[in-house]
């Protein structure tokens, strides 16, 4: 299993859910664990993926969300677990 961490943040607004899980069932990307929150207005979104059976590799992914991101107004980041790990370890 290949995870993958992913943050979604911004401004909340209608289909932020919808339109990340939309891409990610579309690219046999599969959704192990979601937390999603908003704050005053901001929403705030982690979801751990299993990326093994993805039809592209982690750069197309991470650019394609990217743009999913600019075009609803949040950011989208995209990690590895062992990167995400090691950047948030003390």
């Amino acid at each position: 299993m290949k995870k993958t961490i992913l943050t979604v943040v911004g401004k909340d607004s209608v289909g932020i859910i919808a339109k990340v899980c939309t891409y990610l069932a579309e690219n046999k990307i599969n959704i192990l664990d979601i937390s999603q929150t908003i704050v005053q207005g901001f929403f705030n979104m982690m979801m751990i993926v299993d990326t093994n059976e993805a039809s592209k590799s982690l750069d197309e992914i991470s650019d394609d969300l990217d743009k999913i991101g600019e075009e609803i107004g949040v950011r989208i980041q995209v990690q590895l677990e062992d990167i995400f790990n090691m950047m948030h370890r003390l």
